[in-house]
């Protein structure tokens, strides 16, 4: 049996009622490295518990991929991939552009999928066939537009910062290229995506968790999303998604160098 829309909304719920208390109260925060900075708060590990345990209750034979708890199941037909919190950067900082993220693999295949801002009650999901946005102005089925060319196309990318040194020459081979290009909102670039107000969108390094709800919600609205060697996205790595064919060739082919 596989979950309906009104389960992935009982997940996101339930990330909500942990996540939105904690935004801009001051959350107890721990970082991960000790050579860097990769923060996880005590709203990331409340939300992924409130999401494994109603997966585990209501589809025990299924499997889980989390980012702050230990994953199971992986070779199982039926996987979640769950990101409580993409975007803890901006959620530490007060920025309403994080978001939860509830990906649904069949056979190792990006099938349903939901990105949920509870700040400002917009959800992004894909049922497995199309994509739909519901948030303050409704409720409607969305799609990726079309810019003809790389020339007019609006870029996302987290921030130059992250890429290495050849990567950022390949990136600012496509940047330098685009009509308009920005930084940063994490995971609503791609729902940005998904619902048509933006074309392109590159990132790099990237785990399973924060691609694997986007890849549903990007193919199910028009788009594409791969590798930039042009494979599978599920198992993350370097991405790149785009609204139009003929913009994600003229990207791909900057980024190959």
């Amino acid at each position: 049996m596989l979950p309906d829309r009104a389960f992935f909304d009982q997940l996101a719920d339930a990330a909500r009622e942990q996540t939105l208390p904690r935004f801009r109260t001051g959350t107890s925060i721990t970082n991960k490295l000790a050579g860097g900075f990769d923060p996880v708060t005590e709203a990331d590990q409340a939300a992924e518990l409130a999401i494994r345990d109603l997966v585990s209750a209501r589809f025990p034979a299924h499997g889980l991929l989390g980012e702050e708890h230990e994953s199971f199941g992986l070779d199982r037909e039926h996987v979640w991939v769950i990101d409580p919190i993409d975007g803890t950067r901006a959620f530490i900082a007060g920025i309403p552009v994080w978001g939860t993220l509830i990906g649904f693999y069949q056979n190792g295949r990006g099938h349903m999928g939901m990105m949920d801002q509870p700040f400002t009650g917009e959800r992004f999901f894909a049922d497995g066939s199309r994509s739909w946005y519901r948030g303050p102005d409704g409720e409607r089925q969305i799609h990726v537009r079309d810019c003809g060319r790389l020339a007019d196309a609006i870029l996302f990318t987290t921030s130059p910062h992250i890429f290495a040194p050849d990567e950022l020459r390949r990136y600012r081979a496509v940047e330098e290229t685009v009509r308009l290009f920005r930084y940063g909102v994490d995971c609503y670039a791609y729902a940005m995506l998904a619902a048509g107000h933006v074309d392109l969108v590159i990132e790099n390094g990237l785990k399973p968790y924060d691609v694997g709800a986007l890849i549903p919600l990007i193919e199910q609205a028009g788009g594409i999303i791969t590798t930039w060697d042009g494979d599978r996205p599920e198992q993350g790595g370097n991405i790149i998604a785009a609204g139009s064919r003929a913009v994600y060739d003229e990207a791909r082919a900057l980024l190959q160098g």
